[in-house]
């Protein structure tokens, strides 16, 4: 049987940001996404990747929203992987809280990863001069893929 989940808050975090009501450190934008840093981040240059729509996560979420922020995900691994001399990527998506869901608005998590090196301990938050270098860092080497 299929649970039904509870309805989208449009008073979440991520959609604050969209709305611009709270900040953030942009990495990329476009017409249906907005990718940005995570303020408490498992990796260097561990970031978001946040559909314009408001859907709760992906079992709500409207296909073509997801496909596209699949590409732009894409597309910032590869980025990330340049920028941050990268061994690997991590890519990850929580649905509701017994998924591992904390902000309930879909969302990709996009960690570049280095071979040997641990994650850090999640909850703690990052310096903001640090998580600016890191969204100039990954900027351009978005700018620099086209």
């Amino acid at each position: 049987m299929i649970t039904r989940s509870p309805a989208y808050d449009p008073n979440n975090i991520f959609a604050k940001i969209l709305r611009g009501e709270l900040p953030c450190h942009k990495v990329h934008e476009d017409s249906k996404s907005l990718v940005f840093m995570d303020i408490m981040p498992r990796t260097d240059g561990h970031v978001l990747v946040v559909p314009k729509a408001p859907s709760r996560n992906i079992l709500d979420a409207d296909a073509d929203d997801l496909a596209h922020i699949i590409g732009v995900a894409r597309k910032v691994a590869r980025a990330a992987m340049q920028a941050f001399s990268a061994d690997g990527i991590s890519i990850w998506q929580f649905s509701e809280s017994a998924g591992g869901q904390v902000v309930f608005h879909t969302h990709i998590h996009v960690l570049p990863r280095h071979a040997g090196v641990e994650l850090r301990p999640p909850g703690v938050m990052a310096d903001n001069g640090l998580l600016a270098e890191h969204a100039a860092k990954l900027s351009e080497a978005l700018a620099a893929l086209g």
